[in-house]
């Protein structure tokens, strides 16, 4: 509509007669309902404000991503329909304003608002425009931990390579002393044999926490067979059932017994079933529960380790599975990064559920068959001059 348009009307209403002016209300109206039409048609959220944060116009985008209902919100003050949302501090920077934020209702999703006025002097109130950069956000997490794991990698080789070396030595030269030692006679080689049990001890335990960093990170091939998983859990159990026994952890299996046999990789499988059941037990010091369940549908099986520990913080939720975070004054920070490899390397994925005082759940899903494509939805067909395009 041409600027003006309405002081026209006005100035000209007491000499307009009435077909002129149900002419310019029917425009008036058409033009409004072919705004609306096309602020509907946008994925991207519109809402307007008046200049003292009230809703004057939701559309459905919006609606969609706030969890807001159109014939409540509007009439209402912004911050009455989005709990936290802080209106009269926007308006306070002055000028346009574009921030990100998250929300957790109806789903948690990233977006990005930009909020400015209609006009310098803010009369006719505010737009503000949203945008959904939940997948945007995601793919730069994934490129960063592309890039981490790069270069985590190339620090691996360095590792390696430097001290393989001296490690390989050590052993040899502790062997040695070790046979010495039991030619000699004495009160002092009890003394001598404690000291090099440390030794040793502590160049295994060095050894180990090396092979679980390369372990961590180093690309591999698994080897698929077609395997009961159930068995797969039951074996770990079985062989950790001295270390579950000693942390006085109960364990309970609760796997449908009919649950198919699938392509996987066992002993990368049962090393993955490991670190998740010794985290549980290394979670519940004075004892507790650990429940393994096990289902499966049409497309997935669906695993879980659900203990009663002291559970994590949402502060420290989202960083568990970053290199050497862990919340143990002894952890090494690798065992769920080596889970979550492996558990991908079989084309699933794996999520953390967790309250402080009430657990904590690891949910694994493992496809029953191996993902080589899918179809997409077909696309819309549009009318050209009456024909389909």
């Amino acid at each position: 509509m041409k600027p003006g348009f309405f002081d026209k009307i006005l100035k000209r209403m007491d000499r307009l007669e009435p077909a002129d002016v149900q002419r310019y209300l029917l425009r008036l109206i058409q033009e409004k309902g072919f705004f609306e039409k096309v602020f509907e048609a946008l994925q991207e959220g519109v809402i307007l404000l008046d200049h003292e944060g009230r809703v004057t116009y939701v559309n459905r985008a919006a609606c969609i991503l706030f969890g807001l209902e159109k014939e409540k919100v509007v009439g209402q003050k912004l911050t009455e329909g989005l709990q936290g949302f802080d209106w009269d501090e926007l308006v306070k920077t002055g000028g346009a304003v574009s921030r990100d934020m998250e929300v957790f209702y109806p789903e948690n999703r990233y977006l990005n608002f930009y909020v400015t006025a209609i006009d310098e002097r803010e009369e006719l109130g505010f737009a503000m425009l949203i945008r959904d950069i939940t997948l945007t956000r995601k793919l730069t997490e994934e490129k960063i931990e592309s890039e981490r794991i790069t270069a985590l990698t190339m620090l691996a080789a360095g590792v390696a390579h430097e001290l393989g070396n001296p490690l390989n030595s050590l052993t040899i030269h502790l062997q040695l002393l070790e046979r010495q030692i039991k030619k000699l006679e004495g009160k002092s080689t009890t003394k001598l044999r404690d000291l090099l049990a440390v030794a040793q001890g502590e160049l295994k335990r060095m050894d180990g926490i090396i092979g679980q960093f390369l372990a961590a990170i180093r690309p591999t091939q698994p080897q698929f067979q077609r395997l009961q998983i159930n068995e797969l859990i039951q074996e770990t159990v079985k062989f950790l059932s001295p270390e579950i026994k000693q942390s006085g952890v109960s364990v309970k299996l609760e796997l449908r017994t009919d649950m198919p046999a699938m392509p996987l990789d066992g002993d990368q499988l049962k090393q993955a079933f490991y670190n998740l059941i010794r985290n549980a037990c290394q979670a519940m010091p004075n004892g507790g529960k650990l429940t393994i369940t096990g289902a499966f549908n049409d497309y997935e099986v669906r695993l879980s380790f659900h203990d009663q520990g002291k559970g994590i913080s949402p502060e420290n939720l989202g960083n568990l599975f970053q290199p050497f975070f862990t919340t143990r004054s002894s952890g090494t920070g690798l065992g769920l990064l080596i889970v979550r490899r492996i558990i991908r390397e079989h084309g699933g994925e794996i999520e953390l559920e967790s309250k402080e005082g009430e657990g904590t759940k690891v949910n694994i899903y493992l496809p029953l068959v191996e993902k080589r494509m899918r179809y997409l939805a077909a696309p819309a067909v549009v009318e050209v001059g009456g024909s389909a395009a």
